[in-house]
């Protein structure tokens, strides 16, 4: 539930943004290299792509599409080639009669990068945009450089309050409205295991708001542990939708991690961002089933 009322507030914010994106573009940012839509795995994906430079591909939240990143467009492709896209079904991407499903999203965005010509990228992951970026790490290390995994859960259980008891997990297939799809998404995926987990060695950090309203804060210090060499930190004053909460202090952190070094990595572990050694909030103290 909490996660469709942060997807709610999501939407709303989304509404007042313009679908016509060319104007929006030369009033308030830069203008895309490339835009359009790519032929992928079955579907026709809206994607753009912005400045030049080592790439970054970013990748938004369930029921959102890429406008969610128009406000960090100019920070990060000042240096950077930016790649956009509209997940399937979402946005201004087409979908088929198969399921939707986390693997699914993945090898769309694998399709297309490869349309791009890309071989390799860092990678900015919001929410199923963070799951998405965990099942590439998982599946395709060799196409990650980095990756930036801000409210993304490993498991149903890690959406706060979640009791496997009284959960509704509705059927995991095609509906005509893509929302329930993605809701019977939220339901049943992800599903990574600590092994799976664990196996991930592209250089990673854990992010999550300091007042998430959706994923427990206790689900991400569990990612951090898990994944060998992971940074974990907290953004201050924002929640699960920080990329539209804080869009300058955003962009800041993905450029702190993305274009440090490993060794100015090493050097100054939380950056400009404080380090998440918080003690739990009272409404977010784990379930038997939240790790």
């Amino acid at each position: 539930m909490l996660r469709s009322l942060a997807t709610f507030s999501i939407a709303f914010l989304l509404a007042a943004i313009p679908a016509t994106n060319q104007p929006l573009a030369k009033a308030n940012g830069p203008m895309p290299n490339q835009t359009g839509f790519a032929s992928v795995n079955g579907i026709e994906m809206f994607f753009r792509v912005y400045g030049h430079g080592s790439p970054i591909l970013l990748i938004h939240g369930g029921l959102s599409d890429s406008r969610v990143w128009r406000a960090q467009i100019a920070a990060l492709s000042a240096d950077h080639m930016i790649i956009l896209a509209d997940s399937r079904g979402q946005g201004r991407s087409t979908r088929t009669e198969e399921p939707i499903t986390y693997d699914l999203m993945s090898e769309d965005y694998l399709e297309l990068l490869d349309r791009l010509g890309i071989e390799k990228t860092d990678l900015v992951g919001w929410s199923d945009g963070g799951i998405i970026g965990l099942d590439l790490a998982i599946n395709h290390p060799e196409r990650l450089s980095r990756i930036f995994i801000q409210a993304a859960n490993a498991t149903p259980a890690g959406v706060k309050h979640y009791d496997p008891k009284t959960a509704v997990v509705p059927e995991l297939k095609h509906y005509d409205n893509v929302a329930d799809e993605i809701e019977a998404l939220w339901a049943n995926e992800p599903n990574f295991t600590d092994q799976e987990l664990a196996s991930i060695r592209v250089p990673t950090e854990i992010v999550i708001g300091d007042h998430d309203e959706a994923i427990s804060r206790r689900h991400t210090e569990y990612l951090a542990r898990t994944i060998p060499g992971a940074r974990l930190v907290v953004l201050p004053d924002v929640g699960h939708s920080a990329p539209l909460e804080d869009p300058e202090g955003y962009a800041e952190a993905v450029l702190s991690f993305l274009d440090k070094s490993d060794t100015e990595l090493a050097a100054t572990p939380s950056g400009p961002i404080r380090q998440a050694t918080l003690s739990l909030p009272s409404d977010d103290r784990p379930s038997a089933a939240s790790r």
